[in-house]
């Protein structure tokens, strides 16, 4: 029915899933004496590719913030870690002063209870420590906090006021694409892997836990689709 009515797979396939849940639990209550969602197939999902932007895109965006006031010099901090590391912005909103290591140059993450470190380059360390030394004091207002990035307020910043930002920065660019905090991870790694990165490297870095995960940027950089696909 829902395939006549021209709904998404995705659609579908949410709906069925809520379905077969019911289902399983009444069955499991012993209040039916057959699941009628065991013989129910789900639509096949076809797999979009990664929106991945040029490299000329990345460095127009990262260089929107001018640097000029304590919220620029963050922002650009940012945006520059997470080009540099390929982090998911839930992993940069949630690191802390403790996981920085400005001397060497790396940061420390936790996924799922496996922690990984990651190296940045010098334009990401510059970036980084404009931002600590004045900006960070600026935003606090005195207030004492361990997370690194904090909003004009002083408290952490949040994910969706990190999004806001990025569609900012990436309409001041002139950027077609759809952009999200992804779109620089994805960018991240095929720019990386075009560059003659090792797979297992670009794995390790990004936290992929299989490698067929990863693998995908090896195809599209392979096929030389280095642009937003717009």
């Amino acid at each position: 029915f829902l395939e006549k009515e021209r709904k998404a797979p995705a659609t579908i396939s949410l709906m069925l899933a809520s379905i077969k849940a019911f289902f399983h639990y009444e069955f499991s209550e012993g209040r039916i004496r057959r699941n009628p969602a065991d013989l129910v197939r789900a639509p096949k999902i076809e797999k979009k590719a990664p929106a991945i932007l040029t490299v000329e895109e990345v460095t127009r965006l990262l260089a929107q913030p001018s640097g000029r006031t304590p919220k620029e010099i963050r922002d650009k901090a940012m945006l520059e870690l997470l080009y540099a590391t390929g982090i998911r912005v839930s992993e940069l909103m949630n690191l802390s002063l403790s996981h920085v290591n400005m001397t060497i140059g790396f940061i420390t993450c936790s996924d799922s209870g496996r922690e990984r470190t990651i190296p940045f380059g010098r334009v990401a360390k510059k970036a980084l420590d404009d931002y600590m030394k004045h900006s960070r004091p600026e935003l606090l207002k005195q207030k004492e906090s361990e997370w690194l990035f904090v909003n004009c307020s002083g408290d952490r910043m949040s994910r969706q006021g990190f999004w806001k930002i990025l569609k900012y920065y990436g309409e001041k660019a002139g950027i077609q694409a759809d952009i999200t905090p992804h779109t620089l991870r994805h960018s991240f790694a095929a720019h990386l892997i075009s560059s003659g990165a090792d797979i297992k490297a670009v794995q390790q870095i990004l936290g992929h836990s299989d490698m067929a995960t990863t693998q995908m940027y090896v195809s599209y950089a392979g096929s030389g689709k280095t642009g937003s696909g717009k």
